[in-house]
């Protein structure tokens, strides 16, 4: 399979590493240092499931040189989205693939209005990161994708690709509704990043802390409030699970977001609470907590590096 990793940082160069050992024909679409690494040195990964090396693979900053795939795989920032739509259109043609694996749950639909049928939804729970130019640090047990067809149906090109994700040593699923799946997703990051970034603090205090737990659940009721006036019915216990796993997660874990706060990043706040408190305007479901939370990253974001 022809394939195309855009956005070659921790979880791109990781997913695209495992395909292109395996076999795959793999381009990995970068800039700046790690770019520069990869073209001189190849790919080197770390991880928990073992460690390999790709001396040579190809990399580029140009998708011209790469031409039409089979699969491309996004794994840009959210923010980001827009942006690059024009820049990737040389890789999409009538029968490609395009797998947006973003936080929050607009990605897919924003990459529709210019791909169409091309685009499919996707969800992915991996730690994974560049720790220097030309190497990923794979840190989880966990590397797990879900895919699907945006409008529900079975297609043989779904089962393909989790076919090709799952031989490279991924846990790949197809789910018949993705939707869910990406807002079960959301309820879990949007309301846990959201604590933890304006606060700072990590899973054990927040857990420990009476108003911060109730704030961080009623930030979860709020999203499976959102997604069932959608029409997207959560499990009924989605709040519960979630909860008990913030519960069981490390005293010291912390969000992705909120260790962009702390190192003056750039934040996917939009994408994630904001998400919430636009699908809460369109549907007249009140969002106060996710707009707390949207408002003050807001802030924070706009101080950014």
């Amino acid at each position: 399979m022809k394939i195309a990793i855009v956005g070659a940082g921790g979880v791109g160069g990781y997913l695209g590493g495992l395909l292109a050992r395996d076999g795959h024909d793999v381009a990995f679409i970068a800039r700046g240092a790690h770019l520069q690494a990869m073209q001189a040195n190849g790919l080197k990964v770390r991880s928990v499931h073992g460690d390999f090396d790709l001396p040579r693979v190809f990399a580029t900053d140009k998708p011209i040189e790469i031409g039409v795939t089979d699969l491309t795989i996004c794994t840009v920032k959210t923010y980001d989205i827009n942006s690059i739509a024009e820049f990737i259109r040389p890789l999409v043609g009538p029968h490609s693939a395009l797998l947006p694996l973003q936080n929050g749950v607009e990605a897919p639909d924003q990459l529709a209005t210019y791909f169409g049928a091309a685009v499919l939804g996707g969800a992915v729970w991996v730690v994974s990161a560049v720790v220097e130019p030309g190497v990923i640090h794979q840190q989880s047990q966990f590397r797990r994708i879900v895919l699907g067809e945006l409008d529900r149906r079975d297609s043989p090109r779904i089962h393909s690709i989790q076919a090709a994700l799952a031989h490279s040593g991924a846990v790949a699923e197809v789910s018949d509704d993705i939707r869910k799946v990406l807002w079960t997703k959301l309820l879990f990051i949007a309301s846990f990043s959201g604590i933890t970034s304006v606060t700072r603090a990590p899973a054990g205090a927040v857990m420990a802390c009476d108003e911060s737990r109730l704030l961080l659940e009623r930030a979860m009721r709020e999203v499976a409030a959102v997604a069932r006036a959608k029409g997207l019915y959560l499990d009924t216990d989605v709040v519960a699970q979630t909860m008990d796993f913030c519960d069981k997660m490390a005293p010291t874990a912390t969000s992705s977001m909120q260790r962009d706060v702390a190192a003056g990043r750039r934040l996917e706040y939009d994408a994630m609470n904001g998400a919430v408190v636009r699908g809460g305007r369109e549907t007249g479901v009140p969002t106060p907590v996710h707009e707390f939370f949207w408002t003050c990253l807001k802030v924070v974001d706009s101080m950014a590096k």
